[in-house]
């Protein structure tokens, strides 16, 4: 199955409309900070000084906007026209126009870019990718916008999540088996419009790139702190969650939970600079 002009303009539809909504919906949550700081402190041991980062399905501009104020270049790029005016007004609102660009653009069609880098860093964050059946399609484009040795860094959303699939036993059984949805996708919505999202394992991404890139790091999300969605948990647990957060950070990378989070983080490096 693939994604159809009517799939994507859904998913646009339903991101235009949150918009306006989306850090006042979402800043105060602790769980959220925490993923986060996870995934900026995942970047930050990978990127060197004055970094070229393109970032897709950059949303209202929070990470295109941090990695700025330290120095690096980002061309952030979205499907969805509101996300990017939330963008432009948050880069003028912090003073970092000389480090940010933008530009509307599909992931799927990254061959249309007018910036077309090469970028030192690829970066996709919470989930974007998950919205199109075509991810091959966009991970084919990733060498050629790249420089050598260049880095990609995303964060998907994988087939099986524990959090998810213990709901089983509070009754929860349509969330509890909606990653299992195979090549159909799941039906999300956002703002009351309907789309569809696919998952995938940290291997699919793997296997499609490992003829021209190696991994360098994969880290689960959420496997032992619970997902952003039981968004009472941190403030009714605080101390349960601080262990949670500890034991997280401490198997992070390692089997089996580094790929049963809600997210995994995962990070490749273009191969023609490895083995010199």
């Amino acid at each position: 199955m693939t994604s159809t002009p009517i799939q994507e303009s859904s998913a646009t539809l339903a991101f235009d409309r949150q918009a306006p909504v989306f850090d006042e919906l979402y800043k105060a949550d602790e769980i959220i900070r925490y993923k986060r700081k996870r995934v900026r402190d995942h970047m930050n041991s990978l990127l060197r000084a004055n970094s070229s980062i393109l970032e897709l399905n950059a949303g209202t501009g929070e990470d295109a906007v941090y990695f700025a104020s330290l120095g690096h270049h980002v061309h952030a790029t979205d499907i969805s026209p509101a996300m990017q005016e939330q963008l432009k007004k948050k880069v003028a609102g912090n003073g970092v126009e000389q480090h940010v660009t933008w530009e509307l653009c599909s992931y799927t069609e990254l061959e249309k870019l007018a910036s077309s880098g090469p970028y030192d860093h690829i970066f996709s964050n919470f989930a974007g990718l998950n919205c199109t059946a075509e991810l091959s399609r966009v991970l084919d484009r990733f060498h050629s916008l790249l420089k050598p040795g260049g880095m990609v860094t995303l964060v998907v959303l994988p087939k099986f999540c524990l959090w998810e699939f213990m709901l089983l036993f509070r009754g929860k059984a349509g969330t509890a088996f909606r990653r299992f949805s195979g090549s159909r996708g799941t039906r999300a919505h956002i703002e009351g419009v309907h789309f569809r999202c696919w998952y995938y394992n940290p291997g699919y991404i793997r296997k499609h790139l490992d003829e021209q890139f190696v991994v360098r790091n994969l880290e689960g999300l959420c496997s032992i702190v619970p997902p952003s969605y039981m968004d009472r948990f941190a403030t009714k647990y605080p101390v349960l969650f601080r262990r949670l957060v500890k034991w997280e950070n401490r198997l992070k990378c390692a089997w089996p939970w580094r790929s049963m989070g809600d997210y995994y983080i995962l990070s490749l490096q273009k191969k023609e600079e490895v083995q010199r």
